[in-house]
């Protein structure tokens, strides 16, 4: 599995408002910080076990079937394809 961001979207930083976003065509979508770095690394090109190894490599007690099930949770929600 080869997350990838949907098309159109971006992640952006509100400085003003110490929060991240998903902006979309037609929406924005506020992030959590677990939610922003997981989406940071979904470029089409790593998978899954690439994803969970990057973010072990920053933050402790990464394990991967959290990170596949917020992955689905986000697909769910229309804000991540999954390939």
């Amino acid at each position: 599995m080869r997350p990838r961001l949907l098309a159109g979207a971006t992640l952006r930083w509100n400085a003003a408002r110490a929060q991240w976003l998903m902006m979309l065509p037609e929406s924005v979508v506020v992030l959590n910080e677990t939610a922003a770095a997981v989406l940071s690394l979904c470029d089409g090109e790593r998978t899954v076990t690439g994803i969970v190894t990057a973010l072990a490599a920053e933050y402790d007690g990464v394990h991967a079937a959290d990170v596949e099930q917020l992955l689905r949770d986000l697909a769910d929600q229309r804000l991540v394809e999954l390939s």
